[in-house]
Formats: structure tokens, C-alpha cells, sequence
């Protein structure tokens, strides 16, 4: 089977501007840390991909460890990309991350320099590539020099193996501090990858300022918490959802009652929207114009193109915010 793109693939799409850089970003971003790993189904993704290409996104992002297990979602992406996109390089942003354990001894976690620039080398070599788009530091080091983890992204950069460099879930001191530090080494910081959603926003407690102020993209991932935020859980947890698998990264006890409740006062507000709860969960994200692209995860088509439809509908009025926050707040 032979994959031919959809000539109105960039008819589809919105994509906003990444801060204050030349790239712009689709508004829904396609991630592959659940359902592309060794113990997924290669043409069930291999469609995935299509799909996702042919509505217009462009960007897709990915991390060593992503899988399972860790690594194979790279090497199952660069075999797709060597048989469906192998002409259409320059038309994908294609993204990867170091900083979570990879490899057994005191070299293969965190920051360190020798970790994160042996890490990219790896991913190039999985997915068969020259370089990346976007090289992040998918997590703060406590315990290495700012400096030290910065310097290595600015190598990467400078060595031509990353185009764009960016951070993920670092608080918003540390990320005002590696933007000025990367800004001194000629080298901007492209992203911010954080965890936000309608259940998560502690990005709203100073960070999303700073990236304004340091001209930062914002992209964030988990915004339908795993599920939470969608249909699936509202009347327990079905079998074959990411809770009841057991190399899931979304546990049963995170399911927890109060989400629930909130998901469910919520699906009644999606409903007189005319949207789904993924629908307008991923809309409250990019009502915010800081927010550049937002990552969705899918284990088919059928998912992805309920997320796709995000974006007939974008826009809230007042009294609906009002609603949805005193959802959120529990007042």
C-alpha cells in the first residue's frame, strides 16, 4: 500500500506563529507517546500518520523514550518516514526529547551534556535522520549546571543536528533563566512542551507570562489528561482504555471521583456547544493565542478526526467561560 497525500492538505489547517520566531505551527500537533510503540499495530499508525499529514498537520513529536518500549516509537517513525515521506522532509517539523532514563548507569538520565547529545545521536540514527527540527530538554536536572543542559542544546544547534531548540516542564524561574542563558550562546529558545489542561493549569501561575516575555511558543501536551477529558471515563473505566492497560502511564487511582464529576458538569457544557468533551477541551487550550499548537495523542483515525474537529469551533462566549471556571474551581 502506497501513500499519496491530499493536495489540500494545507487548506484544512490553521497554524499559528511560534512566538516570536519564523516558524508557525499547526494548531492541533500530532505526539507519539502512547500507540506507536512495539507493542502497538504498525499499519493501525502507519494510517494515523496519513491522516494526520493529509489534515495539514505538519508537526510530530516524539521522545527517546517513547514506545513501548523506549525507542521504538522512533524506529517505527523513521521507517514511515523512509517509505510514505521520504520526499516531503521540508514539509514536516519533526520533534525529540532527552531527559528522562534511557540507557542503564549514571549517563543515560537528566541534563548532563554527555546524556542529552548521545541521546540525539541515538534518535537520528532510529529515525534515520540528519536532523531534527526541535531538540528539547524534556525535563529540569536538579542536580547539573542550567549552563551545562543549556550548552547542550545550543551544541546540537550548533553542530547542525537540531534546527530549534526547546524545554519541556521546566517551572517559570528556570525557564526565564535558560532562555537568557541559550540567548547568550546565539541560540533561542523555539518551545515550551508543558502538562496543561482544564485539570492541570499550573502553567497559568506565572509561566505563560514569562514565555510571552521571552517570545517563547507554547505547546502543550496531556490536554484531555490522558482521557479524563473525553467520553471514555464517564461511566467507569472500559476495557482496552489507557487505565486499565498496564504499561499505561494514566493509572486506575488517577481516575479519580472529583475528575469525574467535573468531566461530566463539563460534557453537558461540550454538548450545548455541539462538540465533544475532547472537542472542547482542546478549544479552551487554543482560546489562548500564547498557545501555539496543542499535542493530541490517538490510538486511531476515528479519534483523531474527532479532534480534528476542534477546530469548526474555537471560540466561547463569556457566559461559557464563566461556566466552565466555576466548574473548575469548585466554587
Amino acid at each position: 500500500m502506497t501513500y499519496t497525500p491530499s493536495k489540500e492538505r494545507y487548506d484544512k489547517m490553521n497554524y499559528r506563529r511560534c512566538g516570536k520566531s519564523g516558524i508557525r505551527l499547526p494548531e492541533i500537533s500530532l505526539g507519539l507517546w502512547h500507540n506507536f510503540g512495539s507493542v502497538d499495530v504498525f499499519e493501525n499508525f502507519r494510517k494515523i500518520l496519513w491522516r494526520a499529514f493529509d489534515a495539514g498537520i505538519t508537526h510530530f513529536d516524539l521522545a527517546n523514550n517513547y514506545g513501548p518500549f523506549p525507542g521504538s516509537a522512533e524506529e517505527n517513525f523513521g521507517i514511515i518516514l523512509k517509505k510514505d515521506f521520504c520526499n516531503l522532509r521540508d514539509e514536516l517539523i519533526i520533534s525529540t526529547k532527552a531527559g528522562w532514563e534511557m540507557w542503564p548507569g549514571p549517563y543515560g538520565n537528566l541534563g548532563s551534556r554527555k546524556y542529552l547529545l548521545a541521546s540525539l545521536d541515538q534518535s537520528l540514527k532510529r529515525m534515520n535522520l540528519d536532523y531534527v527540527d526541535i531538540f528539547y530538554s524534556h525535563r529540569p536536572d536538579p542536580e547539573t549546571p542550567l549552563e551545562e543542559t543549556m550548552g547542550a542544546l545550543a551544541q546540537a544547534v550548533h553542530q547542525g543536528k537540531a534546527l530549534y531548540v526547546g524545554i519541556s516542564s521546566y517551572p517559570a524561574d528556570l525557564t526565564k533563566r535558560a532562555a537568557e542563558i541559550l540567548k547568550e550562546m546565539n541560540v533561542n529558545c523555539l518551545i515550551h512542551q508543558p502538562k496543561y489542561s482544564m485539570l492541570n493549569r499550573w502553567v497559568e501561575d506565572g509561566l505563560m507570562d514569562v514565555l510571552e516575555e521571552t517570545g517563547m511558543g507554547c505547546i502543550p501536551f496531556s490536554p484531555l489528561e490522558q482521557g479524563i477529558l473525553t467520553d471514555k471515563y464517564l461511566k467507569g473505566i472500559p476495557a482496552g482504555s489507557r487505565a486499565s492497560k498496564p504499561h499505561g502511564f494514566l493509572r486506575v487511582e488517577d481516575v479519580t471521583s472529583e475528575k469525574v464529576s467535573k468531566s461530566k458538569k463539563l460534557n453537558e457544557i461540550a454538548a450545548k456547544r455541539n462538540q465533544s468533551l475532547a472537542q472542547m477541551a482542546i478549544a479552551w487550550l487554543l482560546k489562548d493565542q500564547r498557545v501555539t499548537s496543542v499535542l493530541v495523542g490517538v490510538s486511531s483515525e476515528e479519534q483523531l478526526n474527532d479532534n480534528l474537529k476542534t477546530l469548526d469551533n474555537l471560540k466561547f462566549n463569556d457566559e461559557e467561560l464563566k461556566k466552565i471556571e466555576l466548574i473548575l474551581t469548585g466554587k
